[in-house]
């Protein structure tokens, strides 16, 4: 296989001045709730996004797309909020955000390829920004790769991007589990003060793996459905009198819901304030060992996701019900959902089984044949060559 900087020197004419890379993510637990305000538990996949990059001595920025099969020319002082459209927002966004943070950033000629799925719910587009920031940080010496902090700081950067260029209104935990995940652990991330704590997650020695499904039902989250239900939260917030639904206790969830014009805003608020005590209920039972109830915490996040936030589909739950019947202490759908992958606490033994009752699950309806794999948490951006 050709790598990156082979074909940064083919593209470009000279090898690339390093290799960086970034890795997607599962969110093990916690949707949906970033923009809320709550809490999080994603872990780094193994497949990254690597980009390899050189600077410039201009303001234009080059950069080619293994995937995409094209380059793109962009002047950085045309950036802004809907330009450039497509992939290419995600790359140019970056700079854009870090000089708009004061950072001296320059033009730079990347080539981009990527082990990360696209459109499968698995955070391909913050790989990309965070392996084109990581790249950035090292060549611009903005020191951005130092600390937690400042990882937290471009992790910011990259949301920024997103959500102003290339228009898709994430909340960052995908950009802060690119960029703060660690082998072995899951990340606990307050999305309220950007807090974050490292969650032993070693199911090995539990017999147990994590299997995600790629449903290959097509993901996006630039349509319109994920800014309906950001809305909506935000509406919700707004009747209750509160900043977030991270605010609403459990223990005052239905005194809050009954206060609520409309069955769409109580669904939305009921599953955002369960959803942040089972992200609660799932690292104390991680702590402990207790790795059924992690399972039966999420099968309980999946049906909170299908009925009352209406995110999941057909593909998403023939997943999850096929891998439980064969033998999935839990499964959930993972990411912001609408199609994309679904994630599966399975027996070693299992792991098989489960697998083949997903895949029979789909043919028996004659659907495009997923993707399945099991994936161990892993490390964050960093430096490869």
């Amino acid at each position: 296989m050709t790598t990156a900087a082979e074909t940064h020197r083919d593209v470009f004419g000279s090898a690339p001045a390093g290799v960086w890379s970034a890795p997607g993510r599962v969110n093990l637990i916690g949707e949906h709730t970033d923009y809320n305000g709550g809490l999080a538990l994603p872990i780094a996949l193994p497949q990254r996004t690597v980009a390899a990059a050189s600077t410039r001595d201009d303001d234009l920025l080059r950069v080619h797309s293994v995937a995409a099969g094209e380059t793109l020319e962009v002047d950085l002082g045309s950036v802004g909020a809907g330009s450039p459209e497509g992939w290419g927002a995600y790359v140019a966004g970056v700079l854009w955000a870090l000089r708009e943070d004061g950072f001296a950033v320059r033009g730079m000629d990347v080539t981009v390829t990527s082990e990360v799925p696209l459109g499968a719910g698995l955070s391909s587009s913050a790989a990309l920004e965070c392996a084109v920031g990581a790249a950035a940080s090292d060549l611009f010496d903005l020191g951005l790769l130092g600390s937690d902090d400042a990882r937290g700081r471009l992790a910011r950067a990259c949301v920024r991007a997103e959500n102003e260029v290339a228009g898709a209104a994430t909340g960052g935990m995908d950009q802060s589990a690119a960029l703060l995940c660690r082998t072995g652990s899951a990340l606990l991330l307050d999305c309220r003060d950007g807090s974050t704590e490292q969650v032993p997650f070693d199911l090995a020695a539990a017999g147990l793996v994590l299997l995600v499904t790629d449903t290959r039902a097509s993901h996006s989250l630039n349509d319109g459905q994920y800014e309906a239900r950001r809305r909506a939260c935000e509406a919700a917030a707004e009747e209750l009198g509160v900043g977030s639904l991270r605010e609403v206790a459990p223990d005052g969830l239905d005194a809050a819901l009954a206060r609520l014009s409309s069955d769409e805003l109580r669904r939305r608020t009921r599953h955002v304030v369960t959803e942040i005590a089972r992200v609660r209920s799932t690292v104390e039972a991680l702590r402990a060992g207790d790795l059924d109830e992690v399972g039966r915490l999420f099968t309980a996040s999946h049906a909170s996701l299908r009925d009352d936030y209406e995110v999941s589909c057909a593909e998403l739950d023939a997943a999850v019900e096929a891998a439980e019947g064969a033998g999935a202490l839990g499964a959930r759908m993972t990411g912001g959902g609408f199609g994309g992958s679904s994630i599966a606490l399975v027996p070693e033994g299992s792991a098989a089984d489960a697998e083949a009752a997903v895949r029979a699950a789909f043919g028996a309806r004659g659907w495009t044949e997923p993707a399945c794999f099991t994936v161990t948490a892993s490390g964050p951006a960093a430096r490869d060559t």
